[in-house]
């Protein structure tokens, strides 16, 4: 049964009178649960609805932006987490916020004439979560700035070649998955080259921009409020034109990153050999659960080769906490992992710095391990 409700002009339907007759009472948390309700219902034309009603009754653009749309994506995430909503429910909550932001960028209300400089708005090569970087492009237009918002996957040496293009005062790089830093740090560098400052966000850069700091980004911003806020501070420092990446991450000199992304297939199969060995429920797996256990292989490969990269074992120790949160959501045993870490420690013993991950890596698993076996006795 389709709970899509029949199409209606904007601002005319029930949920839109609704919003304009509570708005000078109601808060943004009331807008966050219609657009909530809305999304969870796959309701398109209610979504917009609830953002264009909120506009007509006076709701400042900005805020429909950050405190309903941006805090419903941000509960979307937390839902998926939680395996409360499926993958396809994930992906069509997320494109009709994005239709929600197209909508909300072409009203009235929204419309601003360019008064400050030009910024350009790029997600980092290999992202695909894009709507973080469209609402800051969405708060910069309002806010009176020239945007060239290019969107998800922006190879770097595209990204360059607008640059020259054009006359960007910035650059304001988004990243929402940590193995993506690598190529963050490779476009943050190229920007700089240029003579281009680069202001970064989102999750992978850590709560703290530590990563930012790490990878010498010119300015960090924890969220789209903050880096329009710093953008309207003034000029971000030039960026020093000899800038390498190696002068970052000396550690890099010992080339373990670069051996195990180079050997990662080959990597994954040893392990996945060696598990089936090690975990005997394995044996048991269906072909959908065995590709599966491939991918969950691969990513922590991934992210062993980003913890490496950063220097940083309790970037590997918080993905592995999260896996075994995420796994034990979805009924599968995070027993798994301490026998796929062995293994890879197996596998890499040769790799000091790359042992010394895996093992803080278990040490984290310990406790959640601990959890658990509570949690079931």
């Amino acid at each position: 049964m389709s709970t899509r409700t029949p199409h209606r002009p904007p601002g005319t339907g029930p949920v839109a009178q609704r919003v304009g007759a509570s708005v000078g009472e109601a808060s943004v948390e009331q807008l966050a649960d219609e657009l909530w309700d809305a999304v969870c219902a796959a309701d398109e034309y209610t979504a917009v609805e609830v953002v264009l009603g909120a506009l007509e009754r006076g709701v400042d653009p900005e805020s429909v932006l950050l405190d309903v749309i941006a805090r419903v994506q941000g509960k979307v995430g937390e839902e998926w987490a939680a395996d409360r909503l499926s993958v396809a429910q994930e992906h069509a909550a997320t494109a009709i916020n994005e239709r929600a932001v197209a909508a909300l960028s072409r009203h009235p209300a929204a419309r601003t004439t360019a008064t400050r400089g030009r910024i350009t708005v790029a997600c980092v090569d290999g992202e695909w979560h894009a709507l973080p970087a469209r609402l800051l492009a969405e708060v910069l237009t309002l806010r009176g700035w020239q945007v060239d918002y290019l969107g998800a996957q922006v190879p770097s040496p595209h990204l360059i070649a607008h640059l020259h293009r054009t006359d960007s005062d910035a650059v304001a790089l988004s990243s929402s998955i940590a193995t993506r830093l690598p190529a963050a740090h490779a476009a943050i560098t190229a920007c700089q080259a240029v003579g281009v400052p680069v202001l970064v966000g989102g999750a992978a850069f850590g709560p703290d921009g530590r990563y930012a700091f790490l990878l010498d980004a010119d300015a960090w911003a924890p969220d789209a409020r903050a880096a329009a806020d710093r953008l309207a501070q003034g000029p971000l420092p030039r960026p020093r034109a000899d800038h390498q990446q190696l002068d970052d991450l000396p550690h890099l000199a010992d080339q373990e990153y670069t051996l195990i992304t180079r050997n990662s297939a080959s990597l994954v199969r040893a392990v996945f050999t060696a598990l089936q060995d090690a975990f005997p429920a394995m044996r048991a797996y269906s072909e959908v659960q065995l590709e599966r256990t491939a991918e969950d292989l691969a990513h922590i490969v991934d992210f062993l080769a980003t913890a490496l990269y950063l220097g940083d074992e309790d970037l590997f120790a918080g993905f592995l906490t999260w896996t075994a949160q995420i796994l034990t959501a979805r009924g599968v045993p995070a027993s798994s992992l301490p026998p796929t870490l062995a293994a890879l420690g197996r596998e890499l013993k040769d790799f000091p710095r790359a042992v010394r991950i895996l093992e803080r890596g278990a040490e984290s698993l310990a406790p959640v391990d601990h959890s658990t076996a509570e949690s079931r006795s």
